[in-house]
């Protein structure tokens, strides 16, 4: 699993957003929350109050996710990173590879 980070000037941007790539088959969640940001922008600081967005994929699907972000983010310069999990409880990683079009793993045990 990695998540796909995001922010945007509205929530309504950021919904939009999310709704597009579960629709596309692309993410299996979103979450969305309001936050307070503070950046330099065009040589002053800027505070803002701004919608931080998860997006939840298969490491496979990242560079998808991101160029769609990117196609329809309505920031010139948008943050799009990724954050990669170091564990996630199985059977919602299972969840996930199902609802983005992946096959299951192979459980692998550890001798």
């Amino acid at each position: 699993m990695r998540i796909v980070y995001s922010t945007f000037p509205k929530k309504e941007e950021a919904v939009r957003v999310g709704k597009e790539l579960l629709k596309e088959r692309l993410i299996a969640c979103y979450n969305a929350f309001q936050i307070s940001s503070g950046y330099w922008w065009e040589g002053k600081i800027v505070e803002d109050e701004e919608w931080a967005v998860f997006f939840k994929t298969r490491e496979e699907l990242v560079e998808k996710v991101m160029e769609k972000i990117k196609e329809l983010h309505p920031y010139s310069v948008p943050a799009i990173f990724v954050i990669p999990v170091e564990k996630i409880h199985e059977p919602y990683d299972r969840w996930l590879v199902e609802e983005t079009g992946g096959e299951e793993r192979e459980q692998v045990d550890n001798p």
